[in-house]
């Protein structure tokens, strides 16, 4: 069996709670038919002591190389240095503030065995407790995302792994990963799932926050939309109501929150058509959710099913 090298790239603001772990997580991957030839961590206007953290781990590992941005320039910039400066065919975009199963690299990039596949989106699990409102709504949220995902859509994001065939996403996108899913498709490759590809991630833990991170993606989704004549799957309100009253929970206040979620979320799309409709804000280099970036290791069990909500 033909071996896959694959570069991994973090994109990184401020992220000295979680860059470690995540480093180590990476570097401890159970790999078969997958190598890890590269990890380009790129901090962008970090101000904290991510870039030092990243310094000490690549003064263990060759692989790990620190590529500066002294101003923040947004996401999609900061994917786009590491499009520039990967040597790979084979690219792993991961975002700074979650944490993968041991074999979740393996998982990811397993299916570019087939020469028909261009892009592959992970099982995101989040941490967030489902007895709070706001956990239930995180946890909510990311399971009509699998749903979606095994009923024959896709949504990518958290971690993603691509063919390099392209040299950049447009740089003033506030939606990165599911800007290359259009670009990847254009060329006649195939888009694939792998729900065996678990990351543990931290969704928001007040209603500020939560709003504030469904605006910007539903104003980029927008954006998108516009630029690349592409619509994601997530954008079809009504695909995503038929999976949830497949799915919804009937015990009296789970159903309550239910519908205070798709509140938010009409909230969110609101703010973010606005946003899109009026230009008075401007998502590319987006305000942090910082409820968001308390990880703190996963808690997650990743023997279970990963088909489990």
């Amino acid at each position: 069996m033909k071996t896959l090298k694959c570069a991994i790239g973090i994109t990184a603001y401020n992220e000295e709670a979680n860059i470690g772990s995540l480093l180590q997580r990476i570097l401890d991957q159970q790999l078969c038919a997958v190598q890890i030839t590269e990890i380009l961590v790129v901090a962008s206007g970090c101000t904290d002591r991510t870039e030092a953290i990243v310094r000490q781990f690549a003064a263990r590992d060759g692989r790990i190389r620190l590529l500066v941005q002294e101003k923040r320039e947004g996401k999609a910039s900061a994917m786009n240095l590491f499009i520039h400066e990967a040597q790979e065919a084979l690219l792993v975009l991961c975002s700074a503030d979650l944490l993968p199963a041991p074999d979740a690299v393996e998982q990811l990039m397993a299916p570019f065995a087939d020469a028909e596949v261009g892009m592959t989106g992970c099982h995101p699990v989040p941490v967030n407790d489902p007895a709070t409102f706001m956990g239930f709504a995180v946890q909510m949220q990311w399971r009509l995302h699998h749903e979606l995902n095994i009923s024959g859509g896709f949504k990518g994001g958290e971690m993603v792994g691509f063919r390099r065939v392209f040299t950049r996403i447009p740089y003033h996108t506030a939606v990165d990963e599911a800007s290359i899913e259009p670009i990847v498709r254009g060329q006649g490759y195939r888009v694939q799932y792998c729900p065996e590809a678990i990351v543990s991630n931290k969704g928001p833990e007040t209603v500020d926050d939560f709003i504030r991170q469904r605006r910007r993606i539903y104003a980029g989704h927008l954006d998108l939309q516009r630029l690349l004549g592409y619509k994601v799957s997530t954008m079809s309100g009504h695909k995503i109501i038929s999976l949830l009253l497949k799915t919804i929970e009937w015990q009296p206040r789970k159903f309550v929150w239910t519908w205070a979620v798709v509140g938010l979320e009409i909230v969110g799309r609101y703010l973010g058509y606005r946003d899109y409709k009026t230009g008075a804000k401007n998502h590319t280099v987006w305000e942090i959710a910082t409820t968001t970036k308390e990880l703190h290791g996963d808690g997650v069990d990743h023997q279970r099913s990963p088909t489990a909500p």
